[in-house]
């Protein structure tokens, strides 16, 4: 998501990359340099970070915008920009290795922001302007479109508000089910309460499943979830508050108990309604900030406008290998910013 406090520096920011030529992943962090635990929590550490892409280029195309991860089928990182391109990283460097540009059935540009990859390589990315849910081929060619609940979609269509719609977008447990958050509560829903849309496929096609209700923290939204293999979930909640900066949570979710309440017209706390269970994992104010700078005020200077996030492994003792990306909104004043996670769960 756009967020709207930065809109005001975005036509500089722009103006800025026009000028950027292609860096290399040398900088500070970016190299494959033995891991070490930095707690944040009793149950997430950070390894390090890396800004070797902030402000860069590739062929001509700006490297930012980041709204979504995912690991491919080759290994290489998945990198969806939000201006609809989807970039190939590699996943020690992050150098960039190609770029493909997406568009929606007119040729259109997209709000992308949630990116799945299947294990055939389909890309199943999200769009936050309907909102919808697309499935491309690997050189970009639109193959299906999914189906939305008329309640999600933006008004007047629906009850849903522009840029806060699908944001986060998961392969469930399986490759056989889609789960997609959307970032903010639905017209005639209490505010706090978003809905997690699922599909089902059948055949070749997805049809609509489940959905159900997810409370997050106050002034919170969720740009981003990530299916474990027991069918729970990652979900990073974030907000953003001028003066002070982000804040960025990290919740265990588990939705497996949780009411199907795609049949619920509005959600206002009726009985018997029993919303996603959410335990906290970090607050990432909390992590060591690692020696990290930030260009406007920040609680801590790693945050950022955090918003990609994929599960890349475990490693030696079980931990999930975890990876963010921070959307820079081509600013001057916010980073592209990749962080390495270990999640105990």
């Amino acid at each position: 998501m756009r967020l709207r406090s930065v809109l005001a520096g975005l036509a500089a920011g722009l103006a800025a990359a026009t000028c950027l030529t292609a860096a290399g992943p040398a900088p500070a962090h970016a190299g494959p340099e033995p891991d070490h635990d930095h707690p944040c929590s009793p149950r997430v550490s950070i390894q390090r970070f890396s800004d070797a892409l902030d402000k860069t280029t590739y062929h001509g195309i700006f490297v930012g915008n980041f709204s979504a991860l995912a690991v491919d089928t080759d290994g290489s990182l998945a990198a969806l920009e939000d201006r609809s391109v989807l970039f190939d990283l590699d996943p020690v460097t992050l150098r960039p290795k190609a770029a493909v540009r997406l568009a929606d059935e007119n040729g259109a540009e997209l709000d992308s922001e949630g990116i799945a990859v299947e294990k055939d390589g389909t890309r199943l990315v999200s769009s936050e302007t309907e909102p919808s849910v697309r499935r491309y081929s690997r050189d970009g060619r639109i193959l299906d479109r999914l189906p939305v609940p008329p309640a999600l979609l933006v008004a007047p269509a629906g009850r849903a508000t522009p840029n806060q719609t699908f944001e986060g977008l998961t392969p469930l447990p399986g490759g056989r089910a889609l789960l997609a958050a959307m970032e903010g509560a639905i017209a005639g829903d209490s505010p706090g309460i978003v809905r997690f849309q699922t599909w089902q496929r059948h055949h070749d096609r997805f049809r609509l499943a489940a959905q159900y209700a997810y409370r997050t923290d106050p002034g919170l939204g969720v740009p981003e979830v990530q299916a474990l293999p027991d069918g729970r979930l990652l979900v990073l909640e974030r907000g953003f508050t001028a003066g002070y900066g982000n804040t960025v949570r990290l919740y265990l979710a588990d939705p497996r108990h949780a009411t199907d309440t795609s049949g619920i017209t509005y959600l206002t706390g009726q009985p018997g309604v029993r919303p996603v269970g959410k335990t906290l994992l970090a607050d990432l104010v909390t992590c060591p900030s690692l020696g990290a700078t930030a260009k406007q005020p920040q609680p801590n200077p790693l945050l950022d406008n955090i918003e990609g996030m994929t599960i890349t492994g475990r490693d030696r003792t079980g931990r999930l290998k975890v990876v963010l990306v921070s959307d820079d909104n081509a600013n001057p004043a916010q980073t592209t910013r990749f962080y390495y996670l270990r999640v105990r769960v």
